[in-house]
């Protein structure tokens, strides 16, 4: 998606991808981070940032994911907390349109990055405390957001609690896409031996920043089954969940995980 700052006009994008999906035959459907709504100027976006349960955008999901019998994880939203700011939240919507699962954003983005841009996401946003693993679908589904990708302990978190795909939703920068995106999602994949499903947002926004692009799917052996490279719209893949197991058996790293005792600096 390359989403704006009307959420309206960026519901109408999802619904059509999700009716599109299901037609496709796709038993579910993954979205970028900030679905919604992608606007850096907090003034204008403020009155489109609400409550979960008031979220239009969240609702119309809920609404088509019941109505084309598809599940649909949502990369994130932004969304009102009780504590005064605002959460970067994941939600997983079954074929029945109930959520299921949330998560919030447990690592936020503040970084000058060289060529000038800024971004102080703690300002707006309060951070998440509890990683997700959900069953969707028989298999068992790790959520994270964007960020959250240059963590590696999070998804050591996920694969020790069982999960065996990665939902890495994000809207990266170009310079830091074309740097860092292939080869984090790609380690990632290869030591936690689970599929990583990568969605993101694309192209020049209305708002003013650029995004990278390259929705992924990749295999547990590290292999890229999808790169959607700059094109909007929706990619469809399958996976084989066999191909977990296999990788394990080839190289058992989750087993083969030791508690680190802490290390003490160099005096």
């Amino acid at each position: 998606m390359c989403s704006g700052i009307e959420p309206a006009a960026n519901s109408d994008v999802l619904c059509d991808h999700i009716s599109q999906a299901a037609k496709a035959g796709a038993d579910i459907l993954f979205t970028p981070e900030m679905t919604g709504l992608v606007d850096r100027d907090r003034k204008r976006a403020t009155p489109n940032v609400q409550h979960e349960q008031d979220d239009a955008v969240l609702a119309a999901a809920m609404k088509s994911a019941r109505a084309h019998n598809i599940w649909v994880s949502i990369g994130s939203l932004a969304v009102k907390s009780d504590n005064g700011k605002w959460a970067n939240r994941s939600f997983l919507i079954d074929n029945k349109g109930v959520v299921v699962a949330r998560y919030d954003k447990m690592h936020l983005f503040d970084v000058d990055i060289p060529g000038g841009d800024t971004w102080r996401e703690s300002k707006i946003y309060s951070a998440g405390t509890a990683p997700q693993v959900v069953p969707v679908l028989g298999a068992n589904l790790g959520l994270s957001i964007c960020y959250d990708l240059r963590f590696p302990v999070l998804y050591q978190s996920l694969t020790n609690a069982g999960a065996n795909i990665l939902s890495v939703p994000a809207a990266f920068t170009v310079p830091t896409g074309k740097a860092h995106w292939e080869t984090l999602l790609r380690a990632r994949a290869i030591e936690s031996a689970s599929f990583v499903i990568a969605a993101a947002q694309c192209g020049d926004h209305e708002d003013g920043r650029r995004t990278y692009g390259h929705s992924m799917v990749i295999d547990p052996w590290g292999e890229i089954l999808l790169d959607m490279g700059n094109e909007l719209g929706l990619g469809i893949c399958d996976i084989d969940m066999s191909l977990v197991q296999q990788v394990k058996e080839r190289i058992p790293v989750i087993t083969h995980r030791r508690d680190i005792p802490k290390t003490e600096p160099v005096q």
